[in-house]
């Protein structure tokens, strides 16, 4: 079997690969944060957005049932008819995991996340 001196020489050496590598992870140390910031702060915008249609809903049954300022909300059932529901028919959850309540009626915020301001960025209507 003949082998030509070309063939011997093709390929990468140990050291161009070891800089590839170097730079894919250069590049992955400086990519995944900003991809884990903007998912978080993303997360934190759709459960303001929740809380606020939340808010819009438990305002729009205390007109219509005639409730008054201390009176309670059910979460969710008083509220579902007056919000969009999901694909599995159930009010949107947060997304980062937290759980929706109610307040009375007249306070500010009505809806309120169990996340709260334990994260960053805040899961907290203004």
């Amino acid at each position: 079997m003949k082998t030509s001196k070309a063939s011997l020489l093709a390929g990468f050496t140990l050291v161009e690969i070891m800089i590839v590598v170097a730079i894919i992870g250069v590049l992955a140390a400086i990519g995944i944060p900003s991809f884990l910031k903007a998912r978080t702060r993303s997360q934190a915008t759709a459960c303001i957005n929740n809380l606020r249609q939340i808010e819009t809903a438990v305002q729009q049954v205390a007109i219509e049932k005639g409730k008054h300022v201390g009176d309670t909300v059910a979460y969710p059932d008083e509220i579902t008819p007056y919000i969009k529901l999901n694909s599995e028919g159930s009010i949107p959850p947060c997304p980062a995991g937290g759980e929706y309540s109610l307040q009375t009626v007249g306070t500010i915020p009505q809806a309120i996340c169990s996340l709260g301001t334990t994260v960053e960025p805040a899961h907290v209507l203004q």
